[in-house]
């Protein structure tokens, strides 16, 4: 152990303020969730030095787990929230790779004008998502959005975008896809561009169709990036809160898990931290279930990572 140490204290030296900030910002926080999801803790016992009033919560054990999975807390308001969150989640990350995909291949190309479609492309991952936010709120506006002018102007008829309905999640749906597909666009060109040519020449020379070139050279030569940015779309997507709470507010036809989180911990007369600090474990429990499934997936297709 000393003659390791003698070796290495340097590379350990320079990663342990890393380990530090970690450990404060992350690893402490994420304890301090888990234990409050043992109790019964809320606005009102919680310590509050203000009112030089202690802490007066108790241990409850799984008690909130039991509620929130079987609905005494709220019936079905987990199990609902958790399949409008899968809808939201895989409809966000399918249109993302679809139309990055497609978009990347078309700035594969030799076009005229390539790199200021590139740059334009960009632009809406450039832009702050908050302000991308107002400005789709105010798009669709019932009454004078431009997107409902635009289907009155056609004769079609003009939904509520954002309220009491399932408009409200294709909405932010809308508006997500809008956001994500930059990203998805630039990680699936960076692939392409790294695909040799010679395979499609081989390919076309041995008679495949446009189809079969991109089924049996696109598609497998992608596998590496497309599945390293669709895992950390899923994830980024299921935790997606500014788009959502932004444009639809606490509406319960497009609330998911992470904003009823939010939800149950800042708003109501008694903030319930106990039941909001189940949430965040429950959505970190489904993510690494998710992440570990996806991983052995692509180990039997023969993608190590």
């Amino acid at each position: 152990m000393r003659r390791f140490l003698d070796r290495y204290w340097y590379a350990y030296a320079m990663v342990l303020p890393v380990v530090v900030v970690i450990a404060v910002l992350v690893l402490y926080p994420l304890a301090q969730g888990v234990f409050f999801t043992f109790t019964n803790i809320n606005e009102g016992n919680i310590a509050n030095p203000n009112l030089d009033r202690p802490a007066s919560f108790d241990v409850v054990g799984f008690k909130n787990y039991i509620n929130v999975l079987s609905g005494g807390e709220s019936f079905g308001a987990f199990w609902d929230t958790l399949v409008r969150t899968l809808i939201w989640t895989f409809s966000c990350v399918f249109l993302h790779y679809t139309i990055g995909l497609g978009l990347a291949m078309l700035l594969n190309r030799q076009v005229r004008g390539r790199a200021l479609y590139r740059v334009m492309l960009i632009l809406p991952w450039a832009v702050p998502a908050f302000i991308s936010a107002f400005a789709w709120k105010y798009m669709f506006n019932a009454q004078y959005g431009i997107i409902n002018q635009f289907l009155r102007a056609i004769g079609l008829p003009d939904p509520v975008w954002l309220g009491q309905s399932n408009w409200a999640l294709v909405s932010v749906i809308i508006v997500n896809t809008w956001l994500g597909v930059p990203f998805m666009m630039v990680a699936l060109l960076g692939g392409l561009q790294s695909i040799p040519g010679d395979l499609y020449e081989a390919a076309e020379v041995d008679g495949a169709t446009p189809w079969q070139r991109f089924r049996h050279v696109t598609l497998p030569g992608l596998r590496s990036v497309s599945s390293t940015v669709v895992l950390l779309g899923i994830i980024w997507t299921f935790n997606m809160f500014p788009v959502i709470y932004l444009i639809a507010g606490p509406n319960p036809n497009a609330r998911i898990l992470v904003t009823y989180a939010f939800e149950r911990f800042f708003s109501g007369a008694s903030r319930d931290y106990a039941i909001a600090s189940t949430y965040g474990v429950l959505i970190l429990s489904v993510l690494l279930v998710f992440a570990t499934i996806y991983r052995r997936a692509l180990r039997k297709q023969g993608e190590v990572w």
